[in-house]
């Protein structure tokens, strides 16, 4: 069963907007952005404290928000998900896929496959599962899909580890796909790809970067503004894709 924390069954003021991962880092930046902006936003992940944090923030900065806690990886989750936001709302006009997962074992050598796949399945998998079930809502609105992907999945990255870079890598295909035969609804796809972020999600790597090592990434701000980029473009562009890298990356 999902909390709502919107006002059920009334008439959206404005877009509506549904972000995985947006408990923390880039999904939560992208969604207090595009709040700040006028979107209703809907937020997905799996940590409720954390969503009903972001939730906080949206309705505090006079946003509406329907908070929809779950797991990306389990079709009936995703499936409740799309459910609630087409009974609350009636409509969606875009798509942040901010959901995302890595593991410290990442070659050959030492990498497990019961995390290989679990990283497959979150970062690949699941969404084109969530597309799959928003894509009926945005060929009604002309929505745009914004799916953050990688610096790993734009230039093959030796230290992003065998399932991440391949399931990243993959995304682009996704969005391609996705531009190629669903441009006659007006639905757009982005397969965004940041550089080093300075998010929790450094806590994934072998060896987790210090302070001064931070401080010359981007920050999920940065990546938000990309996003938000992205959403407020006109009907008529399309942003394929979008690299951005802190000027330190090599």
């Amino acid at each position: 069963m999902h909390e709502l924390t919107a006002e059920d069954q009334r008439e959206p003021r404005g877009p509506v907007l549904w972000v995985t991962g947006g408990g923390s880092g880039m999904g939560r930046a992208s969604a207090l952005s595009a709040a700040s902006h006028g979107w209703r936003v809907a937020l997905t992940g799996r940590r409720p404290t954390r969503l009903r944090a972001v939730a906080q923030e949206v309705k505090a900065s006079g946003g509406e928000v329907l908070l929809l806690p779950g797991d990306v990886r389990s079709i009936e989750n995703v499936t409740e998900c799309a459910t609630a936001i087409e009974r609350s709302w009636g409509r969606l006009d875009g798509l942040v896929l901010a959901a995302g997962m890595n593991a410290p074992r990442r070659t050959w050598q030492d990498q497990d496959l019961q995390e290989l796949r679990d990283i497959v399945e979150t970062n690949l998998v699941s969404v084109a599962r969530v597309v799959h079930l928003a894509l009926p809502h945005l060929r009604r609105s002309a929505g745009t899909i914004v799916v953050i992907s990688s610096y790993a999945g734009w230039r093959f990255s030796a230290g992003a580890g065998v399932a991440y870079s391949a399931s990243k890598t993959a995304l682009a295909s996704l969005c391609q796909s996705l531009n190629a035969q669903e441009a006659a609804s007006g639905v757009r796809a982005c397969h965004l790809c940041p550089g080093d972020v300075d998010t929790e999600f450094l806590a994934q790597r072998p060896e987790v970067p210090g302070a001064q090592a931070r401080s010359v990434m981007l920050t999920a701000n940065d990546v938000a503004r990309a996003v938000q980029f992205v959403l407020d473009s006109p009907a008529h562009v399309r942003v394929d894709e979008l690299v951005i890298s802190p000027v330190s990356q090599h």
